[in-house]
């Protein structure tokens, strides 16, 4: 079994790039992010405060977070209930950063990735897959592209979906929760010091994928020579 973490900022076009890599290596793939806005939006349905500690670790009991495969593609369900891209909106965005950055909601949900990647081979994308949830993974990449190439990306990306959306807001969203997620007591969004820095700004999401999968097959080469 193969352990890939790919972590980064938000836009840098992780989910989208390690779906694709999934199904090139024929792993599954793992949207560790998905757990946190999953957390967020059962956190927000129970008009709690994010970064109320207390109140959300209480709410914790009440949360059974599922993930399923269907077809290859990653199905997240919340007390049996799939929600789809309801967790997908920019409030969910920053109510998944609030809950993060809380220690019993990082426990809460650690024991569920470590007991994916120990059953299965895998590639997860989040923000400290390489650091503290696989930190012995075969392969750690660090994607990051420039804040501008990254906005445009999410902008578009939710305008695609429906959900209307300018570049300056999905901006100043965006460098927010990068401020948030990096500065963190708890598991902050850096890359592992063994990780392979990856900046993909203004590539298409075919063109990054081709790219490390060559990395990926490189790395994997070179732990076995």
């Amino acid at each position: 079994m193969i352990q890939i973490a790919i972590d980064g900022p938000s836009g840098a076009g992780k989910s989208t790039v390690a779906k694709a890599l999934a199904a090139k290596l024929g792993i599954i793939y793992v949207d560790t992010g998905a757990l946190y806005r999953t957390v967020g939006y059962y956190v927000r349905s129970r008009d709690t405060d994010p970064k109320d500690a207390a109140a959300v670790e209480a709410l914790l009991p009440g949360i059974h977070v599922e993930l399923k495969y269907e077809n290859g593609t990653q199905i997240v369900c919340l007390n049996g209930e799939n929600l789809g891209d309801k967790i997908r909106t920019p409030e969910m965005s920053m109510y998944a950063s609030a809950v993060s950055a809380i220690p019993a909601v990082r426990a809460f949900l650690l024991d569920t990735q470590r007991e994916i990647a120990a059953k299965n081979s895998v590639i997860m994308d989040g923000r400290d897959i390489g650091t503290v949830i696989l930190p012995n993974a075969d392969v750690k990449i660090f994607l990051t592209a420039s804040d501008e190439c990254r906005a445009q990306r999410r902008c578009d990306e939710l305008n695609a979906k429906g959900i209307p959306s300018t570049l300056e807001e999905v901006l100043s969203d965006m460098r927010q929760r990068d401020l948030a997620d990096s500065t963190r007591a708890v598991a902050p969004a850096v890359a592992a010091e063994d990780a392979i820095l990856f900046d993909n700004s203004w590539m298409t999401p075919d063109e990054c994928t081709a790219k490390l999968a060559e990395v990926i097959e490189a790395t994997l080469a070179a732990r076995r020579a």
